[in-house]
């Protein structure tokens, strides 16, 4: 049930388990219990994955604190952490692939990094002795549980795959510790960077088909990625072997590129992922020339393989036209 009170009436004059909706909800706490079952852990939910991602630095972190992220990583997190960096929070980049930077405060890896698609060296992220942060937006707990190969904190774009069918606005945070859990919520609660019941049951909604969707996609991802790499108009794909987000780069620069990115039908041209329908965009755009100026990012929905192949192929074959 949806319940979107905002007060709930003490019982006997003393707060019952809910009693202001900033503190907690019925839909929300739900909704938490069963990601946090999903990943190992202790979760806590956001309004957005961004807004998971500030209040996880700003518990963690304090003035002259330094964190690595992964370089190739989605891009909004060093762009937010530049951002704090008046606060006196510095950043370093690294490459995930090798261990950690000495000498950082926390570290930031994401499995798989969007849209370069590497994976992360857990196991040198988990012997460096600073806290570890994995973003699994794109494995989801089906494929990659980071808590168990040595991750602090899970972060999630709920958004994405986890709520599945772009009609949410959600992000998520799972520790391993109960302590980190209990900092995180003081601060949430303090800071009001909390998710709203309608939110949070739509998610409950999408966990339970969680694994239905994303093998599917993973299914149809691995073929398509399998075509791709044959196809003469195509310079590089890169897709982690799990998963409905890959990218790919299109032979014949950035022009080439828009033009595959305009010449889809069935696949729209619209930025996110992890929905049921599939939508691609070239990425430079947004990032410069942090990736190639002719990457296309393809996040693979549900719809039937060779559907989606013959659209791609279409698109491909005018790219030079």
């Amino acid at each position: 049930m949806l319940d979107r009170s905002t007060i709930w009436p003490y019982e006997n004059a003393e707060p019952g388990e809910f009693y202001y909706q900033r503190y907690a909800h019925p839909a929300g706490v739900a909704a938490e219990r069963a990601l946090g079952e999903l990943e190992g852990g202790h979760a806590l939910l956001y309004p957005s994955g961004s807004g998971a991602t500030t209040s996880l630095l700003l518990t963690l972190l304090e003035p002259g604190r330094t964190i690595a992220v992964a370089d190739g990583a989605y891009y909004g997190t060093p762009t937010l952490v530049r951002a704090l960096e008046r606060w006196g929070i510095r950043l370093l980049e690294f490459d995930q692939t090798g261990p950690p930077p000495d000498g950082v405060d926390l570290v930031w890896i994401e499995a798989p990094s969007n849209p370069l698609l590497s994976m992360p060296d857990f196991e040198a992220a988990a012997a460096h002795p600073a806290p570890v942060v994995c973003d699994s937006t794109a494995a989801t707990p089906v494929y990659v549980r980071p808590l168990e190969r040595g991750a602090d904190f899970v972060l999630h774009s709920a958004t994405k795959f986890l709520g599945g069918h772009h009609d949410v606005l959600l992000g998520a945070v799972i520790t391993k510790e109960r302590a980190d859990y209990d900092r995180l919520l003081e601060f949430r609660t303090r800071s009001g960077i909390v998710a709203a019941p309608d939110a949070a049951w739509l998610l409950s909604r999408s966990l339970k088909t969680l694994q239905l969707r994303v093998e599917r996609q993973t299914a149809t991802a691995t073929e398509l990625a399998r075509r791709l790499e044959a196809h003469p108009a195509v310079e590089r794909v890169r897709y982690p072997g799990f998963g409905g987000l890959m990218s790919f780069d299109v032979a014949g620069g950035a022009e080439a590129a828009r033009r595959v990115e305009t010449g889809t039908e069935l696949i729209k041209n619209a930025t996110s992922l992890g929905g049921a329908d599939s939508v691609l965009e070239t990425r430079a755009r947004w990032e410069g020339d942090r990736v190639p100026e002719n990457l296309v990012r393809l996040s693979v929905g549900l719809e039937d393989v060779e559907a989606l192949w013959s659209d791609l192929g279409q698109a491909l074959e005018e790219r030079s036209k």
